[in-house]
């Protein structure tokens, strides 16, 4: 399973101060994205996931020159999240320098858009869901009624969709659920979110979860990267 750092950006910088050495008190904080995705990308992270905040506002990427500064500093895949919710935005991040997109679940309930992202991005878009029944309820649906988590992946892989992104899928029932889609759907299952600790990066791994997303986590030194790769191995 991959561990999978994440940048939250805003206004060009990172929302976290990471200071990668400050149990050792050696080094120096940065928010500057690059240096934080070159420390992981040094360390093997095999994708950077970068979260646009004001792009997610702004409904359209904002934050492009900070994502084409780490892609001149970094030859790993960067996925970018916020903002890229349509085909032009699609091209707009792709030609920043990002490889990999995540859309949101409007996009899901959006044939002709969900048709135009894929025309653009084919395997390389994820569609972001939240895995909590209550929170796929709360979503104003254009449909008759409410779909389930198994029945939305399955939609979503008849439309060509080849990557599912999760959040909150740490606890118990989540971890479950996860477990029987990963059985059910042939489709790669990401979680962003949820997870805490060491042990709940194995259970996730034995549940067939392809890649785990940590943010906050690792910028704050809660979840050590290696010891966290090491878990999901």
């Amino acid at each position: 399973m991959q561990v999978i750092p994440a940048i939250d950006l805003e206004r060009g910088r990172s929302r976290v101060v990471f200071w990668p050495g400050v149990a050792s008190g050696i080094g120096a904080p940065t928010d500057r994205p690059e240096r934080i995705a070159e420390h992981f990308v040094s360390l093997g992270a095999p994708l950077i996931h970068l979260v646009d905040f004001d792009g997610a506002r702004a409904g359209a990427p904002v934050n492009l020159e900070a994502v084409g500064t780490i892609a001149a500093r970094v030859a790993t895949p960067l996925q970018l999240a916020g903002g890229v919710d349509s085909a032009d935005g699609i091209r707009l991040a792709f030609a920043a320098g990002a490889t990999r997109v995540l859309v949101g679940v409007a996009v899901a309930d959006d044939p002709t858009t969900l048709r135009g992202c894929l025309a653009v991005a084919g395997d390389w878009l994820a569609v972001g869901l939240d895995a909590r029944a209550e929170r796929l309820a709360a979503f104003p649906w254009h449909r008759p009624r409410v779909p389930s988590l198994r029945e939305l992946a399955d939609e979503l892989v008849g439309a060509g969709v080849a990557r599912l992104v999760l959040s909150h899928g740490g606890g118990d029932p989540e971890v479950e659920a996860l477990a029987e889609l990963a059985r059910a759907v042939d489709i790669e299952l990401l979680v962003a979110g949820g997870v805490r600790d060491l042990d709940t990066v194995r259970r996730l791994r034995d549940a067939g979860v392809r890649g785990i997303i940590l943010g906050e986590a690792l910028l704050s030194g809660a979840i050590d990267y290696a010891a966290a790769r090491e878990a999901a191995a």
